[in-house]
């Protein structure tokens, strides 16, 4: 495995000594890439010297690559079969995979069912319309338009997910409908951030806080100083998006969990002065309206990325009775308004 240095450009990765140190002698290192899933990844954590804090960063950043390749939709690889061949052979064949699309196709199916079908990994006829519109409005805004209706309605007949054959004993993937295409964004990133921390937990990394793309996933807390039994939270700002100077609108102190939040101030173009951003709601085909963003924590990154989309595309009532029902599930919607409103135990992890 090739090893990488301090500053690596090959593999896009900066490695930086942070000052201080806890009372237990670990050090607090941060490592930052800029090309997985096509977005900013950073680690932060402590350990006992630079060179085991690399190693970490090194697995860390060969783990999510992997599942990066496999799980792309735009772009082919040598010797790799990804989403973006099953989707290549929609109506003609099985493909064989690797299990970390099978294992992520039926974690997706299982979410679809527990999302009230608001998260649906089978809509990606539509939502690759909305990213060629959206791509052409930001390229030329003068000429910015929406999809036609009528087009986005013949594309939402493809959207089955029962369609997504699963074949486990023989690891295969096929698309009975030659004008299906997957589209794993809502769950991807979360998902394969869940993994990588179960990995990096059982090698007995304990103090690690990774962002992928702003999917937030904390591997313990901070180590615990000299007259402290427990590990102290780590401190999570959540982005203010009417602030322009990008401050945070609240604080977390998290341990353990999963922090992401699903807004519509990230991806957007601009129709007739108006704002169309790329959370699609599966009912109107449209970009859902209730929200400026939802924010998801709970232990698992798969389930914290797939929910703040999911709840993005309900109204606020068909979203708290969802949130409500679930185990150790916590959600602030941010309202049109600026104002906030959040479950119980949401609030219990502000900080003043």
């Amino acid at each position: 495995m090739k090893r990488f240095s301090l500053i690596c450009l090959c593999l896009a990765l900066v490695l930086l000594l942070m000052p201080g140190c806890s009372s237990s002698g670990l050090k607090r290192y941060s490592a930052e890439f800029v090309e997985l899933f096509d977005t900013f990844t950073q680690i932060i954590g402590y350990a006992n010297s630079k060179a085991e804090f690399t190693a970490h960063a090194e697995e860390i950043y060969n783990q999510l690559k992997a599942f990066h390749q496999l799980y792309d939709i735009y772009n082919n690889y040598n010797d790799i079969n990804n989403l973006k061949t099953i989707n290549d052979n929609a109506g003609i064949m099985p493909v064989k995979v690797d299990a970390k699309i099978i294992d992520l196709l039926l974690y997706a199916k299982e979410i679809y069912t527990l999302t009230n079908e608001k998260c649906n990994i089978a809509m990606g006829s539509v939502l690759s319309i909305w990213h060629d519109y959206r791509t052409d409005g930001i390229n030329d805004p003068e000429n910015a338009k929406l999809p036609p209706t009528s087009e986005l309605i013949d594309a939402s007949a493809h959207t089955d997910i029962d369609k997504i054959i699963i074949d486990t004993e023989n690891s295969t993937v096929y698309l009975d409908d030659p004008f299906m295409r997957i589209d794993v964004g809502a769950v991807a990133k979360g998902y394969a951030t869940e993994i990588v921390a179960l990995a990096m937990t059982e090698k007995g990394v304990d103090h690690m806080l990774l962002s992928v793309g702003g999917n937030i996933r904390a591997i313990g807390g901070k180590p615990p100083e000299a007259d402290q039994d427990e590990s102290p939270p780590w401190k999570v700002g959540i982005r203010d998006p009417f602030d322009d100077n990008k401050g945070n609108i609240v604080s977390l102190k998290i341990n353990n969990k999963s922090v992401v939040t699903s807004g519509d101030y990230e991806r957007y173009y601009i129709v007739d002065g108006e704002k169309q951003h790329h959370i699609i709601d599966p009912n109107t085909l449209m970009p859902a309206p209730f929200f400026t963003s939802v924010t998801i924590v709970c232990p698992h990154s798969g389930l914290a990325d797939s929910l703040s989309t999911a709840i993005f595309c309900m109204d606020y009532e068909e979203g708290r009775a969802l949130i409500e029902s679930l185990e150790d599930v916590e959600a602030m919607w941010l309202m049109h308004d600026q104002t906030m409103v959040y479950t119980d135990g949401f609030e219990d992890m502000i900080l003043p």
